[in-house]
This record gives structure tokens, sequence and C-alpha cells, in this order.
């Protein structure tokens, strides 16, 4: 059985069953449904070869071509299908649901297997997920300055029920000049918008979502304008920590980096930092002293941070003082959210 299906029966399918998409390896490293696994029909250069005969001499010499390049691969994909397949189903799509896709459905059904496919293909996936930024949500910000844990708030608050969404991990960045330190590299912007995208048609929409206190750039990627605008009119729970502490903290979590990549970053907002703190802040850092670095560019973070929640409806804004992050206060936290 093949059958075609709309994307959101096609989502709700891949939290059950395997997504294949069959779209070249360029095609799947810039931007793909989470979850899927690429399993090309064709390589970057096949393709390229294709397109370019069909462009050139038409349809069915096009598809010649591409029958003598996929005839080798036949047996491997349809292996692969079965190892990926659960109780015997797939899901497969390509970029627009035509050939690629109509093939290797064709393939692994006459093979066995149940498949679906995706009317429309990826190019309609990336449909619905634009579609999804422009919807309305029950936001709530999760505030701070530099060094009050909000990331792992966030990761805290999910095991206590509350719908969270991660924006530095789906950037692989923690937001600041240090923010890449101990990260993969940043996915594409296409890819950032799919995890986001596909995070937000998985949560709930009555009821509230948990983002952290972001700048509208996350590293380089870029917060959607539909999703900036709500979370910047959202209510915040603002998590009043010490400075002593924050900087303690920064102190631990980016002590264990290497001095060289600390030191280039913070050159990087010199500009901003003031040459005198600069230097002296990097002398600090070279000589193993990270507190007294951390409570230097603490400073001018604390100002950048002051000036973003000033531009606030103060209204929205609720101030939480905290001084440990024990379970009465994560409970106390998922309560405000919750309520």
């Amino acid at each position: 059985m093949v059958k075609p299906v709309n994307v959101d029966e096609f989502l709700a399918l891949g939290k059950q069953f395997t997504i294949i998409d069959v779209r070249t390896p360029a095609e799947f490293e810039k931007g793909h449904i989470p979850g899927a696994v690429n399993i090309p029909l064709f390589t970057n250069d096949e393709r390229v070869v294709v397109g370019t005969l069909y462009k050139q001499e038409g349809r069915q010499p096009a598809i010649l071509k591409g029958l003598e390049l996929v005839g080798p691969k036949l047996s491997t994909i349809a292996a692969e299908g079965e190892k990926l397949a659960k109780e015997n189903t797939v899901l497969v799509h390509c970029w627009r649901g035509g050939m690629r896709s109509g093939s290797v459905a064709w393939l692994l059904n006459t093979y066995g297997l149940n498949v679906y496919t995706l009317k429309g293909g990826y190019k309609f996936f990336r449909r619905r997920i634009l579609e999804s930024f422009e919807a309305k949500y029950r936001m709530h910000v999760i505030g701070g300055k530099t060094g009050s844990s909000k990331s792992k708030v966030i990761v805290w608050l999910k095991e206590k029920n509350v719908q969270c969404i991660d924006l530095e991990a789906m950037a692989n960045h923690k937001g600041s000049s240090y923010g890449h330190l101990g990260e993969a590299a940043q996915p594409s912007q296409e890819m950032f918008e799919n995890l986001l995208g596909f995070a937000l048609l998985n949560c709930d929409a009555s009821k509230k979502i948990l983002f952290e206190d972001e700048s509208r750039k996350v590293g380089k990627k870029i917060i959607p304008a539909g999703i900036w605008d709500q979370l910047r009119s959202s209510h915040v729970v603002y998590l009043d920590v010490d400075f002593e502490k924050r900087a303690q903290y920064l102190a631990s979590e980016y002590g264990k980096f290497d001095p060289d990549d600390l030191i280039e970053a913070t050159k990087r907002i010199e500009r901003r930092l003031g040459p005198l703190e600069t230097k002296t802040a990097c002398a600090a850092i070279s000589e193993n002293r990270m507190l007294d670095a951390c409570r230097i560019i603490l400073h001018y973070y604390d100002k950048t941070y002051d000036y973003g929640l000033s531009q606030r409806d103060q209204s929205l804004i609720q101030h939480v003082p905290i001084d440990q992050y024990d379970e009465k206060t994560l409970d106390k936290l998922a309560a405000l959210i919750l309520a």
C-alpha cells in the first residue's frame, strides 16, 4: 500500500513511524523534517546531471539517465528501508512529492512495506512551518541577567510538565559572544526555523509555552518575526539572582574552555566592553582568574540586559528573587507559569 497524506497527517504518523527523506544530502543538510533519515535517491552531483538533462533535452532523457544512476542502488535502498520500518511501515517524501518519493515509495511497497507519502513534499512542510510562526500562542518568557541559569531552568521545568521551547539548544548557541563554546556548528537558518516550528506544532496551543528571554539573533540564527513580536509582548518571569552568584556560576561553566578561545570571544566585545576592561579581563583569563574576568564581563552584559528589559511593558515583568534552585523554588516557578 502506498498512501499519500497531507502534512498534518504525515507529521502525526511521524511520531510512530520513520520518515525517509529521499532528497540529496545537500538539500537535507539545508533543512529537513526533524527526526527524518536521509536515504538520497541521487547524490548532489547526480541530481545536477539529471536536472541539466531535463532542461536541455526533456523529460524522457532525464528519466532514462535517472534510471541508469539509480538502478545499482535499488537493493540498498530497499534494505535500508526495511531496517528503518516500524510495524512494516515507513513514511517517504521528496521536495514536491513527485517522482523521487513516488519511485522510492513504489520500490519499498513492492518490497513489501506499507508506505505513506507526503502530498506536496518538503515544500508543503516548509509552508506549514512558516504558517506556525503567524499563529498566536500563550507565551511566557523566563528572564534574568547573564548567569541566572535560565537555560537550565528551562530544562528543569520541562520535567514539571511546563511546555518549554529551548531556542539556544535549537540554535546550538548560548546567545553571547561566548555562546558558541562547547557547541556543535549552528544549523542553517532554514533548519533552525524547522526545529522551532516543529516544536510549536507539537505544543498544545491552549496551554502556556515557556521561552527563554533572547535577543532577536541567537548566534547567527534569527528568530522569526511572528514569534519575536509575541515574545517581546509576553509576560516575563524574571529570575533575580545575586551578581556574585552569577559570576561564580559563569566562572565554573566557562572556566573549562580553552583560554585562547575565551580571550578571542572577549576581544569581540571590546568596542562595548571598553579597551581597559577588555585588557584586564583577558589578562585575568590568561592567569586563570576566571572569577575576576567574569565580574568584569558581567557588568557589560548586565547593562545590555537592563536596556532590553526596559523596552518591555514593565507591568508584564514579575520579579522572582532566587537564592538557590531547589525543588521548592522550581515548583514555585512552575506554578507561576502554569497558573
